[in-house]
Formats: C-alpha cells, sequence, structure tokens
C-alpha cells in the first residue's frame, strides 16, 4: 500500500466517522447522509491527489474546478440511475402487467450508466492534458490505491463478518 494512503486512512476514518457522528435531526434522512459520506471522500481524494501527485499551485487551481463539477455532474446521475434501477426493481415485481414497460426502463437504466462513464472518460482526458507523463502515471496508480486503501478501511471499520 503506498505511503498516501497509509497516511490517509486514519483521515479517511475520522472523516467518514465526522460524517456519521455530526448527524443533524435534517441529516437523518439517509440520502444527505450518503451525500455528506462522498462529498468527505471526494474532498479526501482531491487532498490526497494533490499530494501524491506533487501538482503545483497553478495544476491545482486548474483541476479542482473541473474535477468537482464532473464529480457533481456524476453524482447527479448516480442518483438518478438508482432510482432507475429502482423502478426497473418493480417493474419486475408486477410482472406481466407491466413487461411492456420493461425495455423503456432498462434502456434508461443502460443510458444513465454510460453517461456516468463518460464523466469518467471527460475527467481523464482532461487529466492528460493538464499533467505531465510521471503526474499522469502516479495519477493511474494513486486511483488504484486510494480506492484499494478506503475499501480495507471500511471493512476494518464494520469489523469481521459474522
Amino acid at each position: 500500500m503506498s505511503k498516501y494512503i497509509k497516511s490517509g486512512l486514519p483521515i479517511a476514518g475520522l472523516i467518514i466517522v465526522l460524517g456519521f457522528g455530526s448527524v443533524t435531526a435534517q441529516d437523518r434522512q439517509a440520502g444527505a447522509l450518503q451525500e455528506r459520506i462522498r462529498r468527505n471522500i471526494h474532498t479526501l481524494r482531491l487532498l490526497q491527489m494533490t499530494q501524491a501527485l506533487d501538482l503545483s499551485e497553478n495544476q491545482t487551481a486548474a483541476i479542482f474546478p473541473v474535477m468537482n463539477r464532473l464529480e457533481k455532474d456524476k453524482a447527479d446521475l448516480q442518483r438518478q440511475a438508482a432510482e432507475a434501477v429502482r423502478e426497473l426493481r418493480a417493474l419486475i415485481r408486477e410482472g406481466k402487467a407491466k413487461e411492456e414497460a420493461l425495455p423503456a426502463a432498462a434502456d434508461k437504466v443502460t443510458a444513465l450508466r454510460r453517461e456516468i462513464l463518460a464523466k469518467d472518460a471527460e475527467l481523464e482526458a482532461f487529466l492528460e492534458g493538464q499533467l505531465t507523463p510521471v503526474q499522469r502515471a502516479k495519477y493511474v496508480l494513486f486511483s488504484i490505491d486510494f480506492y484499494q486503501g478506503l475499501g480495507q478501511g471500511l471493512r476494518r471499520a464494520r469489523g469481521p463478518l459474522r
């Protein structure tokens, strides 16, 4: 595991705990809490990425707004996709009565998934023009390590399976 992930896991844990610990009455809805946690993870990723790639101030100023916009767009698409999946599941449970609506509902889920992938591709293309070859290579490794480290941290936080 890389040094930026090792040092970041305690921070990630703290951010996630703070996300759970500072829940107000308004945040009790699952969607609001999920959104706060997603934003915290995104912020942690940006901070660690700056360090791991040794971004200059100019690069940071150019990259962060684009990454934030794309992350918000992607989160919106993911919410839409989750709703579309719920609708598709409901149609399937209803059986023959709703069978004619299945193709359109399935197409909607597929289209939203493609839009999410397009946002990822847009970010990759943007970063390609902003990063040096060494930074691009570091970014590839950083992305892999960050999400693996995050997954490991969440598994440890959950504790052993029963």
